[in-house]
């Protein structure tokens, strides 16, 4: 049976999908993919998921902002292009932002202060927020705690232990795993997500990276195989693929305000 999917965080704004868009919205619409929401990580890319937002409407969605680790070489007014790209129509998240302890292009004060630019502007939007964590889950946390008013969002490609999921649930956000959780020396990870009440619950691919089993290595990776991660946390949470899909389609069409 297909299944009903969202693809909560895709690149289609890569050259990986330069020449290759039409093909791969068609094969996940195969797939059973209703929607993909595509991520910004700079000012170029973030204009091309609202181009594509527009070229395919009601199907494709964008996320607008700077990746923590493009801050540093963004320029001084990179940001006030992306406000005026929020008015776009199918935006419907910022993002992503958040921060990155494993790479070395933003020196973390940098990273820190975008983190919180991003912030605020998902309060004066009302739009959800879509995180990039990664080796810095306890620091997010913790910026997260000393904002005024923290917005609904996404801690995306989750690969925290649970202490940190259940600190980023109890703030309000959303949890979405991405093809890591279907290796096979993933159980952890999978132990985590047997965990997340279902109504937090999402799914991505993370687009072209990240294949999931049993396409692991097989790049790009694409909306269609969101399919696979989905099956697998339903195997690991012992519920009905069918079901699964249902709700976590619910939750993004919901996080995301989609008809």
């Amino acid at each position: 049976m297909t299944l009903r999917l969202f693809d909560t965080h895709a690149h289609l704004n890569v050259d990986a999908f330069d020449k290759t868009v039409a093909e791969t919205v068609q094969r996940a619409r195969q797939a059973g993919v209703e929607g993909i929401m595509v991520i910004g990580i700079d000012v170029p890319s973030s204009r091309r998921a609202c181009e594509l937002a527009a070229e395919y409407p009601d199907y494709l969605f964008a996320a607008v902002g700077i990746q923590p680790n493009s801050v540093a070489e963004s320029a001084p007014d990179d940001f006030a292009l992306i406000k005026d790209l929020v008015g776009m129509p199918g935006v419907r998240a910022i993002g992503e932002t958040g921060l990155d302890c494993y790479w070395d292009d933003t020196p973390i004060e940098q990273q820190h202060a975008a983190f919180d630019q991003h912030l605020q502007l998902c309060r004066d939007t009302d739009l959800p927020m879509v995180i990039h964590m990664r080796e810095s889950g306890d620091l997010i946390v913790q910026q997260l705690k000393r904002q005024s008013l923290v917005p609904p969002g996404i801690m995306h490609s989750f690969t925290g232990d649970w202490d940190c999921a259940r600190e980023c649930l109890d703030l309000g956000l959303h949890i979405s795993f991405a093809g890591m959780v279907t290796f096979k020396k993933s159980q952890d990870l999978r132990d985590v997500a047997k965990l997340v009440p279902e109504d937090r619950l999402l799914v991505e691919t993370d687009s072209p990276y990240l294949s999931p089993e049993p396409l692991r290595g097989k790049r790009p990776n694409e909306p269609a195989r969101v399919q696979h991660t989905l099956r697998c946390l339903a195997e690991a949470r012992g519920v009905k693929p069918e079901a699964l899909a249902e709700v976590t389609t619910e939750n993004a069409r919901r996080l995301f305000r989609l008809p």
